[in-house]
């Protein structure tokens, strides 16, 4: 199977879902997307992810991790192809955010999927079925 066809981004909304208890069907539906991810090995994130993971599962939710827990789901993750962007990431994604006209922060996604090979980008910011620079934005809730 062609890698790039295989490796799969994951934005850190659909890891806080997987997570956040109060989220009901969202929870449901990102923790079994997550699942097949870690069986299949083909899930990838970026060292912005964990953050923005941390920083949102411990003081955003409802029914926040403790940063002892987080920390441990945060390790968990290396297992998985994690992206850790350079300069040279942030000028290609002020590029992809001057073209596209979509936020910085959702640029570097963008960005950090593609040095990842990755042609799927599962999050529910960026806009469903939308294809940016060879990768395909998929929103697992629609």
């Amino acid at each position: 199977m062609n890698d790039k066809l295989a490796s799969q981004f994951v934005d850190s909304n659909i890891l806080v879902y997987a997570y956040d208890l109060s989220q009901g069907e969202k929870h449901e539906q990102a923790k079994a997307l997550l699942l097949s991810l870690w069986e299949s090995g083909f899930g990838c994130v970026s060292i912005q992810v964990l953050q923005e993971f941390f920083v949102n599962v411990t003081r955003k939710s409802e029914f926040p991790l403790s940063p002892e827990l987080a920390a441990q789901v945060i390790h968990d993750f290396s297992d998985w192809k994690v992206h850790r962007p350079g300069v040279k990431d942030i000028v290609s994604a002020i590029e992809l955010h001057l073209r596209y006209r979509i936020s910085f922060w959702d640029a570097m996604i963008l960005q950090s999927a593609r040095q990842s090979d990755c042609g799927i980008v599962w999050s529910e910011d960026l806009s469903d079925s939308e294809d940016y620079a060879r990768v395909k934005v998929v929103n697992p809730f629609k």
